[in-house]
């Protein structure tokens, strides 16, 4: 990642027990390496986040595009206009049966009656 040799490593640990001393050199050590590994695991976290968030906005799309691309939507579309205009038909000619029987009862006891 940072193309660091062997070179570069002894380079700076040379410097860094020159300028820190021999004393608090592995207490720096120690120290330098847990802060390494924190920002390592944050990084790591926060890739995995942005990794989520792009499967999920590639799943949405794909689910919109399938539900575009979906000819049974057309279908139950089609088939609930139908239902509509049977049902709205239906009701009609019921209206119409139940008037030709209160007609035909009417002429039934108006042909009774003298």
């Amino acid at each position: 990642m940072f193309d660091i040799g062997a070179f570069e490593l002894i380079l700076v640990g040379v410097i860094a027990l020159l300028v820190v001393g021999p004393e608090r050199l592995p207490k720096l050590a120690r120290t330098a390496g847990l802060w390494l590994g924190h920002a390592r695991r944050s990084l790591t976290t926060v890739k995995q986040e942005i990794d989520r968030e792009i499967k999920a906005e590639e799943l949405k799309e794909i689910l919109r595009k399938q539900a575009e691309s979906n000819p049974l939507n057309a279908i139950l579309e089609e088939d609930g206009e139908i239902r509509s205009r049977s049902n709205q038909s239906s009701s009609g000619s019921g209206a119409r049966s139940a008037a030709a029987v209160r007609d035909a009862n009417d002429n039934a006891t108006n042909a009774d009656q003298p």
